[in-house]
């Protein structure tokens, strides 16, 4: 009887990709255990970890650490095709795809624009998940303001946060 051994040939930027996507996972998880007073209001410290990757590298690579933080994450949490995992991938494409948008404009943004723009997208795609999907009652749009000042808060605080990990960064290299 043999055994046959599989080797997949990977790259530098595949290493990269799963590193900071383990980064993203952890924060990820270590964010579900923190109470929630609403809802979707969470404070989103993994997408940080996507901006700096936005910044850093390239939109493929952020996307990619974002999509395996979303369904790595949600089997680590038991969550998986669950509707917390709907809305997760619902707000990750949302972001995500805005990113992409952002990088293809004339605009040039920093790492606090992007975040606020990823941050809004995020809550913007997960309350339409949500009223789509779950919750089709009117009285669920009064939620949207108070969600979507959220965004825009969480959003400035991780720019804030991915631009002082970019300038210190700088100072190290």
């Amino acid at each position: 009887m043999s055994s046959t051994t599989l080797r997949v040939a990977t790259t530098r930027d595949d290493h990269r990709i799963a590193w900071l996507a383990a980064l993203a996972i952890g924060l990820h998880v270590l964010e579900a255990a923190i109470p929630s007073p609403v809802p979707g209001f969470k404070p989103g410290f993994a997408n940080i970890v996507t901006v700096l990757v936005l910044l850093q590298f390239n939109w493929r690579s952020a996307a990619w650490v974002s999509a395996l933080r979303v369904i790595v994450g949600s089997l680590i949490l038991g969550t998986f095709l669950s509707p917390t995992f709907l809305l997760s991938l619902s707000g990750m494409l949302g972001s995500i795809g805005i990113l992409g948008l952002a990088q293809v404009s004339r605009i040039r943004f920093g790492a606090i624009g992007l975040s606020v723009l990823a941050a809004m997208a995020h809550m913007g795609c997960q309350f339409l998940a949500a009223y789509t999907l779950f919750v089709p009652h009117q009285a669920l749009l009064l939620l949207l303001p108070v969600l979507m000042t959220a965004a825009v808060v969480f959003g400035i605080i991780n720019g804030i946060m991915a631009a002082m990990i970019l300038e210190r960064s700088r100072h190290i290299s």
